[in-house]
């Protein structure tokens, strides 16, 4: 119980301190928040959290074929596998915006600046 409390207290701090860049400019655009605020909490800086294989990194997003804006905002629209689609929190356009960062992202190696 202790070792679950300190993980999501560890997320939590985590997610908190991102989101705070990216309102602090060091990430910018609707799509950056729209990340942080829907997709973060499993895929924090391109990981995923529950199947480490199913990751936002380059080599993993061209290896399954989804390295385009379209094919991102597909899967952040409808889901695939396990993760949920997002269409309402993203709204209308949402899941271009996100999925056109997340491809940026992946492209510089999820290093922010």
């Amino acid at each position: 119980m202790n070792r679950l409390i300190a993980t999501a207290a560890a997320v939590l701090i985590l997610f908190t301190s991102f989101t705070h860049r990216v309102f602090a400019g060091e990430s910018t655009g609707e799509g950056a928040i729209l990340f942080f605020q829907n997709c973060a909490g499993c895929h924090l800086n391109g990981g995923n959290i529950i199947r480490r294989g199913k990751n936002l990194k380059l080599a993993t997003l061209q290896r399954q074929g989804l390295d385009s804006t379209d094919a991102i905002a597909n899967i952040a629209r409808n889901g695939i596998g396990q993760m949920s689609g997002y269409s309402d929190k993203l709204g209308e356009g949402g899941d271009q915006l996100v999925a056109a960062w997340i491809l940026e992202q992946a492209q510089k190696a999820w290093i922010q600046g």
